[in-house]
């Protein structure tokens, strides 16, 4: 059942906390099926919203442990928003290697951010690269 009246937007500072995280996880995945996105759309949200918060801790936030990260996001009937902000140095997302590519098989950077790009719809950085805009949009039925 869908509400297509659902107009979720929050922000929050989210710590390095695997219960804190999966809370916020499954608040904006409740919030998709409430604004009736199917069982695959949440499925594609909530591996984008994982890989790029663990990315975020991991990379951004590898000298700041203790730091939390800014997440916002903006749930309705069209599309899921989420922003993952880190207070790291950032990096330039071209920089990645492309983990498909026969010479970088072995190495296990740049799978999350591939992950991220293939579910999403668009996914944008700012200058700084500790920024990160993933738009979910919803698929023509």
């Amino acid at each position: 059942m869908s509400d297509s009246n659902v107009h979720i937007k929050d922000a929050v500072d989210l710590h390095r906390d695997r219960a804190e995280i999966e809370r916020l996880s499954d608040a904006i995945l409740c919030a998709a099926e409430r604004a009736g996105y199917s069982k695959a759309s949440r499925f594609a949200i909530r591996l984008a919203f994982e890989e790029a918060v663990m990315n975020a801790f991991h990379h951004g936030h590898a000298e700041k442990p203790d730091e939390p990260i800014r997440v916002e996001y903006e749930i309705d009937a069209q599309q899921v928003v989420m922003v993952i902000e880190d207070r790291g140095p950032g990096f330039c997302p071209d920089d990645v290697p492309d983990p498909t590519l026969e010479e970088n098989l072995a190495n296990p950077n740049g799978r999350g951010l591939m992950l991220i790009r293939t579910y999403m719809s668009e996914v944008l950085f700012n200058e700084r690269g500790n920024r990160m805009t993933m738009i979910y949009r919803r698929p023509n039925a």
